[in-house]
């Protein structure tokens, strides 16, 4: 009697070689793709072939070396030129420059705006939170409304841009204008009373926008920052206030950003800071307050 075999239910066969090398370029091709769509690396792109930014057209050109040898002593004519940003202070205060923010014709304009309006300056009363008349400040001065026209919106489009804050937490503009003699006496542009933070809250930063150049005085200066102005280039151009402190030069067309509030949401005493008393020429400026919430004009 013959033995009788079992047979197999599923024949084996032996797999090609080609069959698994093509399973494992399978797996290798979507564990690529995997990782491409992740981001954990990139294709190399030829960079001959990629667009060009034209960082003039974004109003932004950052320097980190030289910066205070470009700026010519923070003197010469204003409102023209490379666009290109500077720090004063990275703490105490935290202060910045913008060179040739404005244009000379922007300037121009913004002054020839505000002449017919211009009144004597006032201060806050820091009991009542209301205006008032004080020695502390001769200048005269005005208030152009927030997108008043299609050039302002532009400038302040600018400033929400330079600053990160929106356009709509700032205050107007303020066109300021000191004749020789004139001055203000070192103060805070945060509050110390509850009426005026009822309206979009604390200050928070303030540009001060440079519309002329001042033939000597006219320094805006921080008494109590921790550090002095004698390290910056255009130190031996500076009036003797402006020697008291960390200052910087009027120039027509550059901006000056400063904090008021730290990082950490309290106010910064280190901002402190005066307009010194003008000793030849005229001195134009105008002032952007932004606060923490939305101002409402």
């Amino acid at each position: 009697m013959a033995k009788s075999r079992n047979p197999r239910l599923f024949p084996s066969r032996r797999s090609s070689p080609y069959a698994l090398a093509l399973a494992v370029l399978l797996m290798l091709s979507v564990a690529l793709l995997m990782l491409l769509a992740l981001g954990v690396f990139s294709l190399p792109v030829n960079s001959d072939e990629s667009p060009k930014i034209d960082h003039q057209a974004d109003r932004f050109a950052y320097e980190t070396n030289g910066a205070a040898e470009k700026s010519g002593g923070g003197g010469g004519g204003g409102g023209g030129g490379d666009q290109w940003t500077e720090v004063m202070s990275a703490w105490e205060p935290r202060a910045f420059v913008y060179h040739n923010f404005l244009s000379k014709e922007e300037c121009e304009y913004l002054i020839a705006l505000a002449k017919p309006h211009m009144e004597k300056s006032t201060v806050v009363d820091s009991a009542t939170g209301r205006s008032k008349d004080s020695r502390v400040r001769t200048s005269s001065g005005t208030f152009l409304k927030r997108g008043r026209d299609k050039i302002i919106r532009a400038i302040e489009k600018r400033i929400a841009d330079f600053t990160f804050i929106p356009v709509e937490h700032g205050e107007g503009l303020q066109i300021l204008h000191y004749e020789v003699g004139q001055k203000y006496e070192p103060h805070y542009d945060y509050f110390l009373d509850e009426f005026n933070t009822k309206n979009g809250g604390q200050r928070i930063a303030t540009v001060l926008m440079y519309l002329s150049d001042v033939e000597e005085g006219g320094e805006t200066v921080f008494p109590s920052a921790s550090i002095n102005s004698s390290s910056l280039s255009w130190y031996n151009e500076l009036s003797e206030c402006g020697k008291k402190g960390l200052s910087l030069k009027p120039k027509m067309g550059d901006a000056l950003l400063f904090w008021s509030m730290r990082p950490d949401a309290t106010l910064d005493p280190s901002s402190l800071h005066g307009g010194c008393p003008v000793i030849k020429g005229n001195k134009w400026s105008s002032t952007k307050w932004l606060h923490v919430n939305e101002y409402k004009v």
